[in-house]
């Protein structure tokens, strides 16, 4: 057995690529240029929301369907009223609560926003991300930010910078190096369009705690036919590598496999490639470390990944989640 490494990245700092000049990326953003920037979930790809042509190049460099909407990002609350037609009191309630951070919340949309942002939509996915890089960028631009993650449609998403310049490279303006995500998951998304509150994507932030706020919610299949809001899709977060998820522990290893599992198993080193998401059984730890793990185990030229799910609770049902979609074959 080998442990798994990351496979090498060109050195984007020496072409202006890779950059901390946020005021620079601003302007690219306001120009209706297209620029990677770091979120507390994963690296978001971003254009002016506002802007036809410059969300229709986030569509073109991720080869997204455009039927899939994107989340628009704000800096403030205030912000939102530059987005959303209008703010239901648990709405309020919700953002006081969990913003910033992970939660992207549906709104009824303003005709402002680009209609590609929400794929004909009358709806709009918003969220505040809780990272001082993202935020600021938001801010010195002065508007809002649409964003689906700065990987190619269906792959697993980029939790550094080096992970958007493997993916994306030369196709993007530039991409605003912030570090490594801390949550590692994309964003828990919430409707209360119908009046019923419904988690229409598991993520960053548990169910039990938007429980806590406003009491019990639904949580909505996945679906294929026109989603209401970005992660619906059965297929998705997926390595180019095949990848099953073997719960009961019944595919026996070899020399060719490799295995993701939450805290190891007795026998790890029958393996080829191994990560652990964590020893200590950590599910914010495993969060974080999961997209990451399946990279580098995607890198290793492994005729299988065999992936083993977390309990499902708190974030655990958002690993499960994206552990299910990427072994979905399409």
């Amino acid at each position: 057995m080998t442990q798994a490494t990351p496979s090498p990245t060109q050195h984007w700092s020496e072409t202006k690529k890779l950059m901390n000049n946020i005021e620079h990326f601003a302007e690219i953003l306001v120009d209706g240029g297209v620029v990677a920037f770091p979120t507390e979930t994963v690296y978001g790809l971003g254009a002016n929301a506002k802007n036809d042509a410059a969300v229709a190049r986030i569509f073109e460099i991720k080869a997204r369907p455009r039927f899939d909407p994107l989340i628009v990002h704000v800096s403030s609350l205030d912000m939102v009223n530059q987005v959303a037609a209008s703010i239901q009191p648990i709405q309020r309630k919700l953002m006081e609560a969990f913003w910033p951070g992970p939660l992207t919340i549906i709104f009824p949309k303003l005709s402002v926003i680009s209609d590609l942002v929400t794929a004909g939509l009358p709806t709009v996915a918003v969220r505040m991300p809780n990272h001082p890089v993202a935020l600021e960028l938001i801010r010195t631009a002065g508007i809002p930010v649409a964003a689906p993650s700065a990987n190619p449609f269906g792959r697993t998403s980029p939790t550094t910078a080096a992970h958007v310049a493997e993916y994306l490279g030369d196709k993007v303006d530039g991409i605003l190096d912030g570090g490594p995500c801390a949550v590692g998951l994309e964003s828990t998304i919430l409707s209360l369009i119908d009046g019923k509150p419904t988690i229409l994507r598991t993520g960053g932030l548990a169910i039990e705690d938007i429980q806590a706020v406003i009491g019990p919610v639904h949580i909505a299949p996945p679906n294929d036919d026109l989603p209401q809001a970005p992660g619906r899709l059965q297929r998705h977060y997926a390595p180019a590598t095949p990848m099953v998820l073997d719960p009961k522990r019944a595919i026996k290893p070899d020399s060719t496999t490799g295995l993701l599992t939450f805290t190891g198993r007795p026998d790890e080193a029958a393996f080829k490639a191994v990560e652990v998401l964590s020893r200590s059984g950590d599910l914010k730890e495993a969060a974080s470390r999961l997209f990451a793990a399946i990279r580098r185990l995607d890198a290793m030229g492994l005729s299988l990944i065999v992936a083993e799910p977390v309990p499902d609770e708190g974030l655990g049902r958002a690993i499960n989640d994206r552990l299910q979609r990427a072994c979905k074959r399409g």
